[in-house]
């Protein structure tokens, strides 16, 4: 089977996992902190926090920006339920923004600006796909609204300029992204006085770690502000620390294998849209194909499937789901809907090669009926 996603895991990643168990450590601490320098140096920021996941860090950077009851945040509804669930953790209120069209599926300037209020105190951007938001133009939103500009950048990790648009930005490494650790998250945040909020609020609020006692020999603690229990442990950082040396050479074979895609799909597969205009600023981490308007969705995703390729749908919309149709029932974001009932994500990792995309498109197009034959390119 072709799988949507697969992580690259080998010698490296079993060899730095045995160091860590080796040092005896596997909580919080040294190859922790080595990990946060080298994800800040690669985007040439002053440092970052690693945490558990992208969905803590997205709360962490709401709750240490004082984001809270009564106050409400631009969100998407084309993106992961975590993004709207951060806000409401904190107390807020999620506002569902439509995106902008089928070929751009990222946020919609023109629905924020209809949908802000005078409760309106951030906005969460996802770069959707891998692909990034125009930053000068939702800068100048965001300072005209005067809101807190915050990245959901778990799609785009390694990518510059991702996590220089506002105050922060979340990222993920779940298994299926571009960079793995399993589990696990990191935040970049542009002022230090947030960073440190941030980072006393990932671990109970508490002024020190096991770690840094233990090397101070000093017991006590103190607990200045609420804080929750969102670290990341030495076993995940020793795994980010040998995926962070690939995840250039990663990002570029998602690069060229989201071409390969492109050239073959306006050849064999017409009517079938590809989002984003080549080239655009993108970390490439999905492969998300718009189906034709007259498309049964699922006998394709059946054909496919018999052929040996997986698929799936980003995303069920948030405002659709059950728990958001039901806190939000009159919800209708009507572009982000078409676009949901239409897209088909196809497989894309740094595992696959030419011949990978030949097989995917070929099967695309005997599920869609204009099937070419295997070997057609050269």
């Amino acid at each position: 089977m072709l799988l949507v996603s697969e992580p690259v895991l080998g010698p490296d990643e079993q060899t730095a996992l045995a160091s860590v168990i080796e040092s005896g450590w596997v909580t919080m601490g040294d190859r922790v902190r080595e990990f946060e320098q080298a994800f800040a140096h690669l985007h040439e920021a002053e440092d970052s926090i690693a945490v558990g996941s992208c969905t803590a860090a997205l709360h962490l950077i709401l709750h240490a920006l004082g984001i809270g009851p009564g106050d409400e945040v631009l969100v998407p509804s084309l993106t992961f339920v975590a993004t709207a669930n951060s806000v409401l953790y904190v107390g807020a209120r999620p506002v569902f923004v439509d995106i902008d069209s089928a070929e751009i599926p990222l946020m919609s300037l023109d629905d924020a600006e209809a949908k802000c209020t005078s409760r309106t105190k951030a906005i969460i951007l996802v770069h959707f796909a891998g692909y990034l938001a125009h930053r000068d133009t939702w800068q100048a939103f965001a300072r005209r609204k005067g809101l807190l500009l915050i990245e959901d950048a778990a799609h785009a990790p390694g990518l510059p300029a991702v996590g220089t648009f506002g105050e922060a930005a979340a990222f993920s490494f779940y298994g299926n992204k571009n960079m793995t650790t399993a589990e696990g998250g990191a935040i970049i945040a542009r002022s230090r006085a947030l960073r440190e909020t941030i980072r006393r609020a990932r671990s109970h609020g508490m002024t020190s770690s096991t770690r840094q006692r233990l090397t101070s020999r000093r017991p006590d603690y103190d607990v200045t502000i609420l804080g929750f229990n969102y670290r990341m442990d030495e076993l995940r950082a020793a795994l980010g620390l040998a995926q962070l040396k690939k995840l250039p050479e990663w990002n570029d074979t998602r690069r060229r294998l989201s071409l390969c895609y492109r050239q073959l799909m306006a050849e064999h597969c017409p009517t079938v849209m590809i989002p984003f205009a080549n080239p655009w600023p993108s970390a490439h981490h999905l492969m998300p194909v718009v189906l034709p308007a007259a498309t049964d969705r699922q006998p394709v995703i059946d054909r496919l499937r018999k052929r040996g390729i997986q698929t799936t749908i980003h995303y069920p919309p948030v405002h659709q789901l059950t728990f958001y149709r039901e806190l939000y029932p009159d919800t209708l974001l009507p572009r982000t809907e078409e676009f949901a009932q239409r897209e088909l994500t196809l497989p894309l990792h740094p595992r696959m090669n030419p011949a990978d995309v030949e097989q995917a498109v070929n099967s695309l197009a005997a599920a869609l009926g204009t099937e070419f034959p295997l070997g057609a390119i050269a």
